[in-house]
């Protein structure tokens, strides 16, 4: 019985490679030694972030200091259920779903 892991097959398990293939493999070409030496800042690699980025990260740092849940208002609509005041507009709701749908199956 054999098990695939993976997309791993009986034949690609513990292959054995000869010494000339292990040889050829490994030799680094010259272009690939004249890379390592001159580092990424000698090749004129950078990075930069565009301004749409740069906002988002900016979004981000301000939502850290807002809590995920607004306490206050749950326990004013808890309230509002066990004593059955809470009301529910129902056409609004309904516009609500069919919002939430268009925005998700267009």
């Amino acid at each position: 019985m054999s098990v695939d892991l993976n997309g791993i097959g009986p034949g690609q398990v513990n292959t054995t490679r000869t010494q000339a293939d292990k040889t050829s493999n490994n030799a680094p070409t010259p272009a690939a030694d004249q890379a390592k030496a001159q580092g990424p800042a000698a090749r004129g690699e950078n990075v930069s972030l565009s301004s749409q980025a740069k906002n988002l990260k900016q979004l981000e740092e301000k939502l850290v200091d807002y809590p995920e849940m607004d306490d206050d208002r749950i326990a004013e609509i808890r309230s509002a259920l066990d004593n059955g005041t809470y009301k529910i507009d129902a056409e609004k709701l309904a516009q609500k779903m069919l919002e939430m749908d268009e925005s998700i199956f267009g």
